[in-house]
C-alpha cells in the first residue's frame, strides 16, 4: 500500500475516489453523491491541494486508489483539526488502510499546531466507531442530525493531541510519536 498527500493536479482522481465513496456508503457522509457530482472543478482542485489549511491523503494499492481521508484546521475554535471524508474501498477494508490514512491526518494536525482532532461519525456505523475508539478517539456526547439525512444522527468524537515542548501539539497519543506507515509519502 502507498500513501500520499494529494496536490492540485490530483483533483480528477480525488473527485473519482470521493464519488466512489459517496456511492458506496451514502449514509456515512454529511454530503451526498448528487451534491458533490455538481461541484465545479475549482472546488476539487482546492480539496486536492490548493488549501494551506487542509490536506487530503489517498491510499493506493497496485496503482489503484483505494481510500482517502481529509483534514482541515478549524478557524474557530483555534487548535482544532477536523477529520472528514474517511473511506476505504470495501475490497480493501480491515487491512490497515484506514488506520494509516488517519495516522497521516493526525500527524498533519500535530504539525499544524492542532491540540485536538475531531470527527463526526454516523451513530449506526458501528465499524467506524470501533476503528476511531481503537485509535484513541472518545465520544464527546455531542450529537446532531446527519446533514445528508436528517432522519439519522451522528456523534462527535475527539482525540486530544499531546503537547510538544515549546508549545503546540504533536502527532500521536500518549506523549510519544507513533511511527508512520513505511510506505507513506506525504
Amino acid at each position: 500500500m502507498e500513501l500520499r498527500q494529494t496536490s492540485a493536479g490530483d483533483w480528477g482522481a480525488l473527485r473519482r475516489l470521493r464519488l466512489r465513496a459517496l456511492a458506496d456508503a451514502p449514509g456515512a457522509f454529511a454530503s451526498t453523491l448528487e451534491a458533490e457530482r455538481a461541484l465545479p472543478d475549482e472546488v476539487w482542485r482546492q480539496r486536492a491541494g490548493d488549501d494551506p489549511a487542509a490536506a487530503t491523503f489517498v491510499a493506493s494499492e497496485g496503482g489503484a486508489d483505494i481510500g482517502l481521508a481529509r483534514i482541515f484546521a478549524e478557524p474557530d475554535p483555534p487548535g482544532r483539526a477536523h477529520l472528514v471524508s474517511i473511506w476505504v474501498d470495501p475490497g480493501h477494508r480491515r487491512r490497515g488502510a484506514a488506520r494509516a490514512l488517519i495516522d497521516l491526518a493526525i500527524r498533519w494536525a500535530g504539525e499544524h499546531r492542532a491540540e485536538e482532532v475531531v470527527l463526526w461519525v454516523a451513530d449506526e456505523n458501528a465499524g467506524a466507531h470501533r476503528l476511531y475508539a481503537g485509535m484513541g478517539f472518545r465520544p464527546t456526547g455531542e450529537r446532531q442530525p446527519l446533514p445528508s439525512d436528517q432522519a439519522r444522527s451522528e456523534s462527535l468524537m475527539r482525540l486530544p493531541l499531546p503537547r510538544r515542548p515549546g508549545g503546540g501539539a504533536g502527532p500521536g497519543r500518549g506523549g510519544r510519536r507513533r511511527p508512520g506507515p513505511r510506505s507513506a509519502r506525504p
